[in-house]
Order: structure tokens, then C-alpha cells, then sequence
């Protein structure tokens, strides 16, 4: 695999995130790949290109950014990277395994996919993940408090649904930052 690869994508998806203010931008694209990297080092079976270049490409079809079919981006970017048929599969599977809302607490069954999915799910939690929930709540007019309900639907359960030790760790601070941030917010506004 040419070693461009990573650095076209990392080109690719901030071209196609440049105009989004709503969580789910370049940056995001960029914290889910370092995340996935950091990851990846202590998972000895993971393919770490192939993990990087699904964490690069995890949103490019995201059914709540695009109206594409068949991880359409992501199959574009690879095949004009002349990837085998074979490769792309295995990297449009780990990108299907990602997505909460359409996975919940399914677990991917490759150390890439459960690589890809805690570095995902990480950047949810803490000051980024909270931050995050506002501007995607912002962005589509819900007021704080539905912002908050996120809270509680999904990101505090995230923590005891990473796949791998070194994100479960990670997730560690992270939920704690969360649990704080709730308890000050509804001190705040009680």
C-alpha cells in the first residue's frame, strides 16, 4: 500500500469535512485517527495502515452528513487509490462497525474494527466529547437539555462498552470528566 495513501486521506476527508461545524469535522477525523494509532500500539494483531486509513475514512459516509449509498466516498477514495477489491471490503466493514447509533453494543470482530470503535466512541467522552454534544445540538436546534438527555442515552455508557484495554483506560478520565461536568451543569441550573 503507497505510504501517500494516509496523507491523501488525511487531504480527503478535511476537503469534505472543511464546512462542518458540528462535531463531526476534520478535527474529529483527526482526534479518531491519533486515538486509533495510539490504540492500535498495544493491539499486536491489528493492521495498523488498515486501521488508520478506516479512522480516516470512518465518516466520509456518515448517513447524518451524506446521502450516499454503499460507503460510496470512502469505495471512491480507495479504488482511485487502486486498493484491491479485496482490501476495500475489508475497510468499508470496519467503517460499518463504527457508528454507534446503527452498532449500539455490538462489537466489531476484528482488531481493527474494535481499534477503530473505541477511538471513535473516545472522542464522545470527555471536554471534547461534551463539547461535541453542544455543537451538534446547536448546529440542529435542539435546546440544552435535549443536549444533556445525549448524555445519558449514550455517552456515559460508553465507557463499559470499549473493546480493547487501552481504550477502556483511556475512557476512564474521560467518563469522569463527563460525570463531573453533569453534576456541576445540574447544580447550575436546579
Amino acid at each position: 500500500m503507497d505510504s501517500t495513501i494516509i496523507d491523501d486521506a488525511i487531504a480527503y476527508a478535511q476537503e469534505l469535512f472543511r464546512t462542518n461545524a458540528g462535531g463531526h469535522d476534520a478535527e474529529h477525523t483527526m482526534r479518531v485517527y491519533r486515538n486509533t494509532l495510539r490504540i492500535a500500539e498495544a493491539e499486536p494483531d491489528c493492521d495498523v495502515r488498515i486501521a488508520a486509513l478506516a479512522a480516516l475514512l470512518h465518516d466520509v459516509d456518515d448517513h447524518k452528513l451524506f446521502a450516499t449509498v454503499d460507503n460510496a466516498n470512502a469505495r471512491a477514495f480507495l479504488k482511485s487509490h487502486e486498493l484491491p477489491q479485496e482490501t476495500i471490503e475489508r475497510i468499508c466493514g470496519i467503517i460499518n462497525s463504527v457508528s454507534f447509533s446503527r452498532n449500539k453494543d455490538r462489537r466489531p470482530s476484528t482488531a481493527e474494527g474494535k481499534v477503530v470503535q473505541d477511538a471513535d466512541r473516545l472522542d464522545a467522552l470527555g471536554a471534547v466529547g461534551a463539547a461535541r454534544t453542544f455543537a451538534y445540538g446547536g448546529e440542529h436546534g435542539r435546546p440544552m437539555d435535549d443536549s444533556i438527555r445525549h448524555f445519558y442515552d449514550k455517552l456515559l455508557h460508553l465507557k463499559s462498552l470499549m473493546n480493547t484495554e487501552t481504550g477502556r483506560r483511556m475512557a476512564e478520565k474521560r467518563h469522569a470528566f463527563l460525570e463531573a461536568f453533569l453534576k456541576e451543569y445540574i447544580a447550575e441550573t436546579s
